[in-house]
């Protein structure tokens, strides 16, 4: 597939990094000269120094022979005229932009990217991602990581095991013998430096971080058997003021019994903080002032938030908060540098901004050959939904007779609205919707299968 990415950025980087490693034909285009050269020094792209919107830039780049643009500039407007230009001039087929501003997204304008207007088939807010991915590690507290499949019949938890957990030193073979009603499967574990899919004689090491895909009906049970039961938190501060912090408290809002307290140091996007949320408490203060934490709960409170723009503020007041008595911290961070303090600091979640929209988009382009994306673990893994057609060399094999070989892992399979953990006894059925785990090396051939045998093209 030959797809120009506009923007050089942290954004366009990943996309760019996941496509080329797919072989496919890859162009980027950035007005920086240093950042172009980034981005091809590190990968197999071409580079274009240019405006993403110009259409002798588009031009130079292959627009007239490209199958798709993705425009993650840091400017709304240069994605959304980029869409424009590639549709109106070079017929590009298909067009996604990275719109950051609520106002464009507002359902008022609903008609605005149509195809009689802006032609943009698919709209990427991250505001609104990383606020659902926040809000998502919530519901599951006892997981570093929550990802719903299967219209939220399954999810995908990230656990990280230590010496209370009842399964560590017990061979995966076991499970099933110990918790024979439990519908779950361990499908993929990062120890020390690798991450693997794990074969059944293997066993879970304290330390360990595993990957589970487990009925959402048994997510509570699972948590509780791994080790990491955490009651839902009733008690929320979140230091940040902007689109995710405001977006974040209003969800929280709507659910019974929940208190949210906001800290925002800018007294401007305080005050429109405060109209634009009804219940809760806005404070105009710095999120590393002790005493503005303790003004706003910290010491009682179950979760901080960290979702201001700041790295810096984000892990430090985050730390702060749990030296003050909160329970959990939660906090964005978009520089994987700070990844080595987490420990240290006692921060018990890092949701990467980055990371989270490339899922996001990576799940838009590959949009028809699977119905669900999410890539983990800096791109070192991708778990991948579809829907096993008729003509799929699946069909009437069990999956541990099907040859997916080393690297890849049937999670589940959803049939008829019901979640089932397969094993040697379950056959592959037509219309089978199938989760699978699948180690980076091993993502091509898992898109292979969807593309030829499952009939999506």
């Amino acid at each position: 597939m030959r797809v120009i990415v506009c923007g050089a950025g942290r954004v366009g980087y990943g996309i760019a990094r996941e496509l080329a490693q797919e072989r496919n034909a890859v162009t980027v285009v950035d007005v920086s000269p240093a950042l172009i050269e980034k981005v091809t020094t590190d990968l197999d792209v071409r580079g274009v120094v240019g405006h993403g919107a110009h259409p002798d830039v588009l031009a130079h780049a292959g627009a007239a022979d490209a199958e798709m643009i993705i425009a993650v500039t840091y400017s709304d407007e240069v994605n959304m005229v980029a869409c424009q230009v590639a549709h109106s001039i070079f017929e590009v087929p298909t067009k996604l932009a990275r719109v950051r501003a609520q106002n464009y997204l507002d359902t008022a304008w609903s008609d605005l990217f149509s195809r009689q207007h802006l032609p943009i088939d698919v709209i990427i807010s991250p505001e609104l991602e990383v606020g659902r991915a926040i809000l998502r590690r919530l519901e599951s507290p006892g997981a570093f990581d929550t990802l719903p499949f299967a219209d939220g019949q399954v999810l995908v938890l990230g656990v990280r095991l230590d010496a209370e957990c009842p399964v560590v030193a017990t061979p995966l073979k076991q499970l099933r013998e110990l918790f024979p009603h439990l519908r779950v499967n361990v499908v993929g574990v990062r120890r020390e430096a690798r991450l693997f899919v794990p074969s059944k004689n293997d066993m879970l090491m304290e330390g360990d971080d595993v990957y589970l895909v487990v009925d959402a009906a048994h997510a509570e049970r699972t948590l509780d058997i791994f080790g990491r039961e955490a009651d839902r938190a009733r008690r929320v501060v979140i230091v940040g003021g902007g689109n995710v912090g405001v977006y974040v408290a209003r969800e929280l809002e709507k659910l019974a019994g929940v208190r949210v307290r906001m800290v925002e140091a800018d007294k401007g996007n305080a005050e429109a903080a405060a109209g634009a949320l009804k219940r809760t408490v806005v404070l105009n203060g710095d999120g590393l002032d002790s005493n503005i934490l303790r003004e706003a709960g910290a010491e009682d409170a179950q979760v901080v938030l960290g979702l201001t723009n700041e790295d810096k503020v984000n892990v430090l007041s985050a730390a702060l908060a749990k030296q003050l008595g909160v329970e959990r911290a939660v906090c964005l961070v978009n520089d994987r540098a700070f990844q080595a303090l987490k420990a240290p600091l006692g921060i018990d979640v890092f949701v990467d901004p980055r990371a989270t929209t490339v899922s996001t988009i990576l799940q838009h382009v590959r949009k028809g050959r699977i119905t669900g994306l999410q890539s983990i673990e800096e791109g070192e893994a991708e778990i991948v939904e579809g829907i096993a057609l008729d003509t799929s060399p699946l069909i009437g094999k069990s999956v541990q007779k099907a040859g997916l070989g080393d690297g890849i892992a049937v999670g589940a399979i959803v049939r008829d609205a019901k979640v089932i953990i397969p094993d040697q006894s379950v056959l592959v059925q037509p219309g089978d919707r199938l989760i699978i785990f699948a180690e980076r090396g091993q993502v091509a051939r898992v898109e292979k299968l969807f593309r030829v045998a499952l009939e999506y093209f």
